[in-house]
């Protein structure tokens, strides 16, 4: 399994709100319906600065989302929301553990 850490800093805190229903409503549905989705996660971990880490189950598959999330940004015209590129760190995932979800 690969991931993707991106975060955005200089972020336009009156565009929170916006740019977390983009990531609701465009982002991760598009991203989910990708081969190798794994996950995707977006916090805050301060003011103006948002993290997101996206799992995917190859390099290739990874690529990929981070095209899709690049050209979402275009599509709803958040540049000037996130007006820094993102810091992005990507690699194979050496250690993890995922839950075990049972069926209803």
């Amino acid at each position: 399994m690969f991931a993707t850490i991106r975060r955005f800093e200089g972020i336009d805190e009156s565009r929170t709100a916006e740019i977390t229903r983009t990531t609701n409503e465009k982002l991760i549905p598009r991203l989910s319906e990708l081969p190798g989705f794994n996950g995707y996660f977006l916090f805050e971990p301060a003011n103006g600065v948002l993290t997101s880490i996206s799992l995917f189950e190859t390099s290739s598959d990874l690529d990929e989302s981070n095209r899709v999330s690049a050209k979402i940004v275009q599509e709803e015209n958040l540049q000037q929301a996130l007006p820094n590129p993102p810091k992005i760190t990507s690699g194979k995932l050496m250690a993890h553990k995922l839950p075990e979800f049972v069926g209803v």
